[in-house]
């Protein structure tokens, strides 16, 4: 598999310049094939083989061998989930908060990172802190004064805003020092860049697919450190959460697949496996030198209107346009996906490897008409 097979394997492509991969990417070929031939066995001949719930559990299973091996972690450190904002609720939930304890978040999170913990002090009687940036920055100083008194730390490892990498390796280590946990949403980094989780230190990371790795809504996963599962209370439980369900005493898992309950589908998450395969079979170096090339040549192009650093970060490019709504819909009609944003008041398009330069192109012309 090369960028132009992986982009034959995507029918948008013959359609649009599609540079919304930030918010969404539509799945190649190979993915959906994957899920269709997964369901048509589980239906057609697992009932009559090995059976419905053991293909089921054997393919959970390998599906955490795939992320986990991605992601650079042990397998019963990852939880399959929905999305990464049911990786980042799960945690929030299962820690045992106290009045008055402290949560620092970036001004720079997504809802999905803003939400659960503004419920939280809701409940709870938290304070959550929020650590102003500057053109999608963090300050470690600031971040060092901000954590000093905290108990978790969240932020982003790449910013939705402006396409900006997050210290998170600096950032893990101080709060660390300051006896404070760390939730990394990491949903913009897997699949647009290699991603090593063991070296990133932190104890909580969410993601999920159907971004930058190419695979069907519906596949989330959830890392929680070995030395840092046992801090957390789970909420929930169900038959796939514990060790013997039929035990008189329950005793949940030993890792993260204690936050896994009972009957999904497994479906999603093949989709998401099959992606990673397509994706390794790239090579992560080749997919982020692509984006890098591609998106210096989008960056030359809109030269003051760039928002975005100048040297490349990530694939997400944000700049500037007087009615974004406006301009997204105007690209739209020529037949260029893009989104705005809310913070900042702009449009964002997103270079993925199946992009080309005359997808590149395409946008800057539609700019200037």
């Amino acid at each position: 598999m090369d960028p132009t097979e992986l982009r034959a394997a995507m029918p948008v492509t013959d359609e649009v310049a599609y540079l919304n991969t930030g918010a969404s990417s539509p799945a190649p070929r190979p993915v959906v094939e994957a899920v269709t031939d997964w369901l048509e066995h589980h239906n057609f001949e697992a009932p009559v083989s090995e059976g419905m719930y053991p293909h089921s559990w054997d393919t959970y299973e390998a599906v955490r061998e795939t992320v986990s091996g991605f992601l650079s972690v042990p397998p019963e450190t990852i939880a399959l989930t929905g999305s990464t904002v049911d990786g980042i609720n799960l945690i929030a939930a299962s820690i045992d908060w106290e009045p008055g304890d402290v949560i620092v978040r970036t001004d720079l999170e997504h809802s999905a990172g803003v939400l659960p913990f503004e419920r939280m002090a809701d409940l709870h009687g938290v304070e959550v802190r929020t650590l102003e940036t500057t053109d999608g920055r963090v300050d470690l100083d600031e971040l060092r004064s901000a954590i000093a008194d905290a108990r978790l730390l969240v932020m982003s490892s790449v910013t939705w805003s402006h396409g900006t990498r997050l210290p998170v390796e600096e950032a893990v280590e101080i709060a660390h020092d300051a006896g404070a946990q760390v939730l990394v949403d990491a949903v913009q980094s897997p699949g647009q860049r290699p991603v090593d989780l063991d070296a990133w230190d932190a104890d909580f990371v969410a993601g999920s697919g159907h971004k930058w790795l190419l695979g069907p809504m519906g596949a989330g996963f959830l890392y929680v450190d070995a030395d840092a599962i046992d801090t957390l209370t789970p909420r929930q439980i169900g038959y796939r959460s514990v060790e013997d369900p039929s035990a008189s005493a329950y005793q949940y898992k030993s890792g993260s697949p204690r936050f896994e309950l009972g009957t999904t589908s497994p479906t999603p998450h093949v989709g998401l496996a099959a992606a990673i395969d397509l994706l390794e079979a790239i090579g992560m170096e080749t997919v982020q030198g692509r984006i890098e090339r591609l998106t210096d040549r989008l960056k030359d192009g809109l030269e003051d209107r760039l928002i975005s650093p100048q040297a490349y970060e990530s694939g997400l490019v944000t700049f500037d346009a007087d009615d974004p709504e406006a301009t997204v819909e105007r690209l739209a009609e020529a037949g260029v996906v893009v989104r705005s944003l809310p913070y900042p008041d702009a449009v964002r398009a997103s270079v993925h490897v199946f992009n080309t330069e005359d997808d590149v192109d395409r946008l800057l012309d539609a700019l200037e008409t």
